[in-house]
């Protein structure tokens, strides 16, 4: 009898967990990432941003970085496009080759998000919000040979061309007017048509520190951006209450802003180098903890979204996810007298790590790049010490590979 008791227990509560959990494995999960154009983190702290703040309560806020390895050969311009395509592709300007808003000559051969995405997933659904074309058409690359002719499903853009609605003015209102439609189409369509992957970008904050440095004119932008944050925000969680689907935001910024004024960007002051990000992300890691990079948006999104990253590819992705386990933070390579010293800080001490080398930069024209198993240690040890004496290249690509994630440095002898 208690046998019979036991069993009809056990499948009582088996039924009542049992829909939670397939619920919870049913989620749909989506992302929108947004880029609010050239604020400084501490002109984000020094005024008032209660719908972020709300979306950081759910998550968190952190101060970031953009701008590569400074003084190394990564080290990357802090101008807009450069970033955006920083956070796209997940590498520096040594790799993706946008050095400024010209964009001449983009390597394709490093993916975007997006290319990622709708590879593996075709029949998810795409979208752009975004007051500057070039976003798409030129970053992401819709309908060039070089991206396969990658196509978005929907775009809301351009209208930065059009004088007729949108009359170009000195105070530069109409930009303001562009985010407002840009943010308000964003969230309508998000809450009705809920895309997979989505990326907003408004500008008129950056135009405000162009025109006004640190200024009250400045700090009011931010106050409306904050603002069209909280409609986006609305529109996500209205999705997660309603539909049974799990969402990643990120916001972030492209730059900072010069220390003298506030008006400039583009060199390697801390001040243009400190971003920040804000997301609703609960599983934060050490990453975010410390001060993450714009390349570390790239693997975030894509553990999100469950998109593989290949071997090739992923041994050239700069970021590290700020979500989830990690194996290693923080290499550090150094090269003397036919020795390549290397360390690393070890957060999940499980496992061993595999250091590679490689001596060619094939992959940057399409190629292959032979990468050798140069040792296999223990990811505790947190060093590793090769030797390259063999090789005689003044170029190494190093790879230290954990059973979560892994992370690259180069070796550039002048």
């Amino acid at each position: 009898m208690k046998t019979r008791i036991s069993f009809l227990l056990g499948l009582l509560l088996a039924a009542s967990i049992a829909p939670n959990a397939f619920s919870q494995a049913a989620k749909t999960k989506k992302v929108v990432f947004v880029i609010v154009d050239g604020i400084s983190s501490d002109s984000k702290e020094k005024i008032a941003t209660p719908h972020l703040d709300a979306i950081a309560k759910v998550g968190g806020y952190t101060r970031a970085y953009v701008g590569g390895g400074k003084g190394t050969y990564s080290q990357t311009p802090t101008i807009s496009a450069v970033g955006y395509n920083s956070l796209l592709t997940g590498t520096w300007v040594n790799k993706h080759n946008v050095w400024d808003n010209d964009i001449k000559d983009p390597n394709y051969h490093y993916w975007t998000l997006f290319r990622f995405l709708e590879e593996q997933y075709p029949q998810k659904r795409t979208a752009i919000f975004s007051t500057w074309l070039d976003n798409r058409t030129k970053l992401v690359g819709t309908n060039l040979p070089q991206t396969g002719q990658l196509q978005i499903d929907y775009s809301f853009d351009g209208f930065e061309l059009d004088t007729m609605h949108f009359k170009h003015d000195e105070q530069k209102e109409y930009i303001h007017k562009i985010d407002e439609k840009v943010v308000n189409e964003a969230a309508a369509y998000i809450r009705d048509n809920g895309p997979d992957m989505s990326w907003v970008y408004l500008e008129y904050t950056d135009d405000m520190g162009h025109k006004y440095g640190d200024s009250e004119q400045f700090h009011k932008a931010i106050q409306m951006m904050d603002d069209q944050m909280g409609r986006l925000w609305k529109s996500v969680s209205y999705r997660e209450k309603t539909y049974n689907e799990d969402w990643l935001i990120v916001i972030t910024t492209d730059h900072g802003r010069d220390a003298k004024t506030g008006q400039g960007h583009g060199g390697q002051s801390d001040r243009e180098r400190s971003t920040w990000i804000v997301t609703n992300a609960k599983n934060l890691n050490a990453n975010f903890k410390a001060t993450p990079g714009v390349v570390d948006i790239f693997p975030t999104v894509a553990r999100h979204m469950d998109i593989h990253i290949p071997k090739e590819q992923s041994f050239e992705v700069d970021g590290v996810a700020f979500t989830g386990k990690l194996s290693i933070v923080s290499p550090v390579v150094q090269k003397s007298a036919g020795k390549v010293d290397i360390s690393w800080k070890a957060v999940e001490k499980e496992g061993k790590v595999k250091i590679w080398l490689a001596t060619t930069n094939e992959f940057e024209k399409g190629g292959r790049d032979l990468y050798y198993l140069m040792d296999e240690v223990d990811v505790a040890n947190e060093k590793a010490g090769i030797d390259i004496s063999q090789y005689p290249s003044g170029f190494f690509k190093i790879v230290i590979e954990g059973k979560y994630n892994s992370v690259n440095r180069w070796v550039v002898e002048k």
